[in-house]
């Protein structure tokens, strides 16, 4: 039962980061200032596919559980895999948006890697 608990915590969790990168998008980018369109794009590209990752994860290991449970040997690889994602995600923020001045950025990686904990838990408990 804890297993199913950590694993919607997490899932809920990505879900709603994931929401929290896309929405406010137009304002993260017009806080660039004045750029070319094309970088406007790219930046726009790229925070958008962020909060989809981060809301495909949740998505994904929230369905494989309530369709699977957290027993079957391919949801605990789904669990092991998005586990991994999310730290990679995590990573990579630690490196680039966290070292900016920006609490959003400054959060992001502990929050991807507690969801990654999270499920990792799942599948070891």
């Amino acid at each position: 039962m804890l297993n199913t608990i950590f694993i919607f915590i997490s899932s809920i969790t990505m879900i709603i980061w994931g929401i929290a990168h896309i929405i406010p998008t137009k304002k993260v980018v017009s806080g660039y200032g004045e750029i070319s369109r094309d970088n406007k794009l790219i930046f726009i590209m790229e925070w958008i596919a962020e909060g989809t990752t981060l809301i495909f994860i949740g998505i994904l290991t929230l369905l494989i559980n309530i369709l699977n449970g957290y027993q079957n040997p391919v949801s605990l690889n789904v669990f092991r895999i998005s586990a991994a994602m999310l730290v990679i995600m995590a990573i990579l923020t630690a490196f680039t948006g966290a070292r900016t001045k920006v609490i959003f950025f400054k959060i992001c990686p502990f929050i991807k890697t507690i969801g990654a904990a999270l499920l990792l838990l799942a599948v070891y408990l």
